[in-house]
């Protein structure tokens, strides 16, 4: 398969090696400086992990909360916003206690398969 492309701006390895969360400020500076030349038809692939295996095309997106299961680790799961909890009962049967302190905001990216 091929090589793994990291983002120029949010390739650099933090202290202990591992690549650096892409935030939202670093993907406007790709779109808008480093890919701005790039034909507007690109498909765009979310990867399943960080080995480059089952990849798929990006589908939608969502604003969401995100908490990190282990400090280590980059895996985690996505919660609802406060918000979006408010609106919606479905959602807080799933989340009876809300959500965690420790979610922060994110912007959730899903793949189509």
């Amino acid at each position: 398969m091929s090589q793994k492309a990291n983002p120029p701006a949010a390739s650099a390895p933090e202290e202990d090696g591992r690549d650096k969360p892409v935030t939202l400020a670093m993907l406007r500076q790709l779109v808008n400086r480093d890919w701005r030349g790039l034909p507007g038809n690109l498909l765009i692939v979310l990867s399943g992990d960080t080995e480059g295996n089952r990849f798929s095309p990006f589908a939608t997106y969502g604003h969401g909360r995100y908490e990190a299961l282990d400090p280590h680790d980059a895996v985690g799961e996505a919660h609802p916003t406060p918000g979006q909890l408010a609106k919606s009962p479905s959602l807080r049967e799933l989340y009876p206690d809300g959500i965690p302190d420790k979610a922060v905001p994110a912007l959730v990216l899903y793949p189509l398969g």
